[in-house]
């Protein structure tokens, strides 16, 4: 079983290495074109994939069904872009991102942990709108018209410096920042937390038995997810100089899950595949029509209907194969039937 695990993250990690190449691909033609508006929703399909990345955790491998997580996408935003006016710096902004998404996720899960379940998912989906709703009639915060004016700043990296005012260079830091991202949770879904986790999803009565807590393991992930998503949201008014109370709605939760679900829950990677497909549909069929909504819920129907595993979980079985699964499948099935 564990070769098994292990090699369905090989896979995984095969699709992230074609993904990371084709987005430097992108770049380099978005430098030699010029072309700064691709590049920009290049960029926030990346910063959607990381929320998109927290859904994953909770619902791909734990099994948990959050319906906001755009509360710590918005509050890292907020938190990022209230800083970047006073102090215009990067570390500065992550930071205190980190630590307020954090506090925030700490107080979230034990609410959230309460209840299992469609509760989990309503208590969740129930404090993401009390939090919108708060931001969007609070004056300090800009109301309903949200923080404008957050300066473009430059990212120092040692000797060098990324600006965020230069498409190219913060494409594709956005998109090494995402991959660490990826492969510090691949790295956590490879311990043996990550192995509670899948095994709270496939059976949570029988996990006590194991001599493990379901409640600290359901309270880790939550937080961890927490996080991904409030230091992907740090990352939004850096690109876009602005934050609105629309990032904590539940239009952007609904978003989040449609891309990991298009992507293919339990993959990990499916949500940077998700994201970059959803984001670039929005765009694309927003420029036509304004009911751009009705396609994305019906491509979303239809992914459950005829492709419920997703995008990456359909194909990634042939990539388990090429990456030597048919010999790790007969194995395991010698040792479960000698």
């Amino acid at each position: 079983m564990r070769d098994r695990l292990m090699l369905s993250m090989r896979a995984s990690h095969a699709f992230m290495t074609i993904f990371a190449v084709g987005a430097v691909l992108c770049a380099l033609w978005g430098s030699a074109t010029g072309d700064s508006f691709y590049l920009r929703l290049g960029t926030e399909a990346l910063i959607l994939a990381g929320l998109a990345m927290s859904v994953e955790l909770l619902l791909g491998y734990g099994g948990l069904l959050s319906l906001g997580q755009a509360l710590y996408f918005g509050a890292g935003a907020y938190v990022s872009a209230l800083v970047l006016r006073e102090t215009p710096s990067f570390w500065l902004a992550m930071g205190a991102a980190f630590g307020f998404t954090l506090a925030l996720g700490i107080i979230g899960g034990l609410i959230a942990n309460r209840v299992r379940g469609v509760y989990f998912a309503l208590i969740t989906f129930g404090m993401a709108q009390v939090a919108a709703k708060t931001v969007y009639n609070t004056r300090e915060l800009g109301g309903s018209d949200g923080l404008i004016g957050v300066p473009q700043i430059a990212v120092p990296l040692g000797p060098y410096s990324v600006s965020a005012a230069d498409p190219v260079a913060f494409f594709l830091f956005v998109l090494g920042f995402m991959t660490l991202l990826y492969l510090l949770l691949a790295y956590l879904l490879g311990t043996p937390f990550g192995r509670v986790l899948t095994a709270m999803k496939a059976n949570e009565k029988r996990v006590p038995f194991l001599g493990y807590s379901i409640w600290r393991a359901r309270m880790v992930a939550y937080v961890v997810a927490a996080l991904v998503a409030g230091v992907s949201g740090a990352l939004y008014p850096m690109l876009r100089g602005f934050v609105s109370p629309e990032l904590m709605f539940f239009e952007t939760s609904g978003d989040a899950l449609i891309m990991a679900v298009i992507g293919g829950l339990g993959t990990l990677v499916g949500a940077f595949y998700g994201a970059a497909l959803i984001t670039a549909l929005k765009s694309v069929i927003g420029s036509w029509t304004e009911h751009h909504l009705i396609v994305i819920g019906a491509l979303f129907v239809a992914a459950i209907l005829f492709m419920p595993k997703g995008l990456i979980g359909r194909i990634r079985p042939r990539a388990e194969a090429i990456l030597g699964g048919k010999r790790a499948i007969r194995a395991e099935a010698q040792e479960e039937h000698p």
